[in-house]
């Protein structure tokens, strides 16, 4: 099976979490970036945040690395931005054919997971959506132990051998 590790990172948190399974799985890894990087401090960003998940908003964003098209496994990464996956990925998520793939998502929060994995489901119409890994942080700091991300980075390598 041919993996590509596709995450969007706001603060870090879900970069630490994609640099970790890349260097497990060697796959293929891109970035999801907004045209327009969002500014102003944390409390404007998650004003703005909010704003654009109750709305539907789908950011611009600058080409990907590599084509979704050409994977039959998509790992994918995201912050919980307002209980659901960031607004660029809801971009990815409407302009990519989902059928036939197996999409292993993982979402990085602070709090609470929301309704983020059911929301992949729903996005990947036509994909095997796998049970999504749950990533607490506190600020910088991981919460969710590191033996529980490396069994589930241990899951993924053995699927998509």
């Amino acid at each position: 099976m041919k993996t590509l590790l596709l995450y969007y990172s706001y603060g870090g948190n879900t970069r630490s979490i994609a640099r970790r399974i890349q260097a497990a799985l060697g796959c293929d890894m891109a970035e999801i970036e907004t045209a327009a990087p969002y500014s102003g401090d944390y409390n404007a960003v998650v004003e703005q945040g909010q704003q654009e998940v109750n709305t539907g908003f789908e950011p611009e964003l600058k080409p990907l690395a590599h084509n979704i098209a050409g994977y039959d496994a998509v790992i994918l990464g995201t912050p919980v931005w307002w209980y659901t996956f960031a607004p660029a990925v809801k971009t990815v998520l409407s302009m990519a054919d989902w059928t036939g793939k197996t999409v292993y998502p993982f979402a990085t929060n602070g709090g609470w997971i929301g309704h983020t994995f059911q929301d992949f489901e729903k996005a990947c119409a036509g994909a095997t959506v796998k049970k999504g890994m749950d990533i607490r942080f506190d600020g910088r700091s991981l919460r969710t132990s590191e033996t529980d991300v490396d069994r589930w980075i241990q899951t993924l390598k053995e699927e998509n051998q």
